[in-house]
């Protein structure tokens, strides 16, 4: 059973409180026994409250059925706090019930007569659980400093950190590289914060994102009547910027003719708007990111071999988050501290079992992965503590699944639904992609017009945890 409390003893360990129809008494025994438990069944709500506050408890069964058991009374268990996990059981299962165990935090609902085959799994499932290890306090994920958290312990951040600190007084440009989701733009914030130009704007931009016809007026703004549409004077990002930093992200997408005019931007320290024919100085700091590799860009003809030079005077490469060993379960508490405090949810601990099942994964989408996966996990949390079954992790492939059984489905758990799995393989991409939805569709092999209608149907595009750019 899972130890709610350090110090509980190894007899408590194996306990659960239980206040259940007569009827079902034997059924739950069963299935206590099953998943190596005992259960202490209680005849009246007043001795189920005595036993209840007399000791700590890893769960607690209640028969919703029971009498002089109502909305009251189970709030009341749930807010004892001594009961741990709470299972609730009731005749049939309805929405008045659902509303009720989302309210008080139940880990579940189970339909009466009890059957031991139902119930097992569940207790099963609780007692793998193993500790539970607190999350941080959300003021402490918090600093008052200016800077953003970046949270790192390790030491592949260590080294981020330490060129971070180096380059932030300086007024060199800076090229961050590394996967998708490995925290470029804030790495970018983090010396922008640090730096002397801290009181400027910090203007960002997905060169990815954005269309090629659309991203030199984004950057350097137009003259009204430049093209069809341009009805007034636009200031670019690169004016905006001024006096500050400007973040290019996904530098290595944008075409060589648009490359040019960045070179020529940062040589002569002006820009140039489209349809003008004046130079407008501006004083800027560039720092550009990218998850491809530049110089082999620069090989190919794709990327301009001057323009890597101009940026690249300092490169910084962010460790993808496999690399960085414990960092990911201090970034898991510190995720679920920051999204329970968002989301209004109270959340206060994660099993061990969920940290190892976060643990055993590859993140292909790097940090902002495990965000989205904390974020969903807080939401859909039953109680105040997130268990493995809370985390959303059918699409995200185990460390060697190349090597696994045919069982395994490549890292996909087998009793997952085919739309369960196109879902989460759908959310998966996207997060690879930063969200470029042209990007993902070109992955996934199919139409932009066929991944918009599965966003959808699956509800990916209304889903907190999930980016969609254009």
């Amino acid at each position: 059973m899972a130890i709610i409390m350090p110090y509980f003893s190894a007899m408590l360990q194996d306990r659960i409180l239980a206040l259940l129809q007569p009827r079902d008494v034997a059924a739950a025994e069963s299935a206590a026994r099953a998943a190596g438990l005992e259960l202490v069944s209680t005849d009246s709500v007043a001795e189920f409250l005595r036993e209840l506050s007399s000791q700590p408890w890893p769960a607690t069964l209640v028969s919703l059925s029971t009498t002089h058991v109502d909305e009251a009374l189970v709030r009341r268990v749930a807010d004892l706090g001594s009961g741990g996990a709470l299972l609730l059981t009731a005749p049939a299962v309805s929405l008045e019930r659902a509303l009720l165990m989302e309210r008080v935090g139940a880990v579940g609902l189970l339909r009466e007569p009890l059957d031991p085959a139902d119930l097992s799994p569940r207790l099963t499932a609780l007692a793998d659980e193993g500790r539970e290890i607190p999350l941080p306090d959300p003021a402490d994920e918090r600093r008052e400093d200016g800077l953003p958290t970046l949270v790192g312990e390790g030491p592949a951040m260590g080294a981020v950190f330490e060129t971070v600190a180096k380059v932030s007084r300086s007024g060199s440009t800076v090229l961050i590289t590394g996967e998708s989701g490995t925290g470029k733009e804030l790495v970018a914030q983090a010396i922008h914060a640090a730096s002397d130009r801290r009181a400027g704007p910090f203007v960002a931009i997905n060169c990815a994102a954005i269309p090629e016809h659309l991203l030199e007026s984004e950057l350097f703004g137009h003259e009204r009547g430049a093209f069809t549409g341009a009805v007034a004077r636009r200031v670019g990002r690169f004016e905006r910027a001024d006096g500050g930093t400007l973040f290019l992200d996904e530098i290595g997408d944008m075409s060589l003719v648009l490359q040019a005019k960045v070179l020529r931007a940062l040589e002569e320290r002006a820009v140039e708007r489209v349809g003008g024919e004046k130079t407008v100085p501006v004083d800027v700091r560039v720092i550009a990111a990218t998850n491809q590799k530049l110089e082999e860009s620069t090989r190919a003809g794709r990327f301009r071999e001057d323009l890597y030079f101009r940026l690249a005077v300092v490169e910084l490469e962010l460790p993808p988050l496999r690399a960085r060993g414990p960092d990911l379960r201090r970034l898991a508490l510190h995720f679920g501290a920051v999204f329970s405090e968002r989301h209004g949810r109270p959340v206060r601990a994660i099993t061990e079992r969920a940290l190892q099942r976060l643990e055993a994964s590859d993140w292909p989408g790097n940090v902002r992965e495990l965000r989205n996966v904390m974020d969903r996990a807080v939401l859909l949390a039953h109680g105040d503590v997130i268990r493995s079954s809370d985390l959303r992790l059918g699409a995200a492939a185990p460390r060697g699944s190349a090597q696994a059984g045919p069982g395994t489905a490549h890292g996909y758990a087998p009793e997952l639904s085919l739309e369960e799995v196109e879902s989460d393989h759908i959310r998966r991409v996207l997060t690879s992609v930063d969200g470029h939805m042209a990007k993902a569709a070109s992955t996934l092999g199919i139409h932009r017009n066929t991944l918009t209608r599965k966003l959808k149907e699956y509800g990916i595009d209304g889903d907190p945890g999930v980016e969609v750019a254009p």
